[in-house]
């Protein structure tokens, strides 16, 4: 079965920059799955991907629009010193998480401008880089039952439709979607 939208796929890879320098690859005996057309992987990877079959090798060289983007240099800035805490040393390089209005965010430390000044960069990590994968294709099948649930937006039972359905996914003892046994 070659590889199109709406199927599982498992994987072996190694990531390399156009340096040599090897920034992941998948742990041995442990490939990653996905479901293709489900943006769980960065699109030209996935894209790349598309007519393999398992037992398939390749090397997929991805440009930084259809991976990460390009650095937006909006998203670097200056932040007061005080915001870090006072023992912690920080370093060029440094990776750290913060709390952003919609959760987690992930920066990095670009510059130490002076003792009061930092400057972050919350572009990912690898933005702007052209990305090189070494792929194995493992496996290739159709979605199951519950891999095709997980695709729709809801579990079916008109949770969130006015009617009454016998349904309570919404009541604070059943916390959304799915509680009502349709998972």
């Amino acid at each position: 079965m070659n590889i199109v939208d709406n199927v599982y796929v498992a994987f072996n890879y190694k990531l390399t920059l156009d340096s040599g320098e090897e920034v992941d690859r998948s742990p041995e005996n442990e490939p990653f799955g996905f479901i293709t057309g489900s943006s769980q992987v960065i699109p030209g990877l996935e894209k790349g991907m598309m007519g393999m079959s398992a037992g398939d090798n390749s090397k997929i060289r991805v440009e930084p629009a259809d991976a990460y983007g390009q650095v937006n240099p909006e998203l670097i800035g200056d932040v007061p010193r005080n915001q870090f805490p006072k023992e912690m040393e920080l370093k060029p390089g440094m990776m750290f998480q913060s709390q952003g209005p919609d959760g987690p965010i992930s920066a990095s430390i670009k510059e130490i401008k002076d003792e009061n000044t930092v400057i972050i960069d919350l572009n990912h990590p690898l933005a702007g880089k052209t990305l090189n994968f070494d792929v194995n294709v493992v496996e290739v099948r159709e979605l199951t039952a519950e891999e095709l649930l997980s695709l729709s937006s809801g579990c079916g039972c008109d949770c969130d439709s006015e009617e009454e359905s016998g349904c309570d996914c919404s009541s604070k003892e059943n916390s959304g979607c799915g509680s009502c046994g349709c998972s």
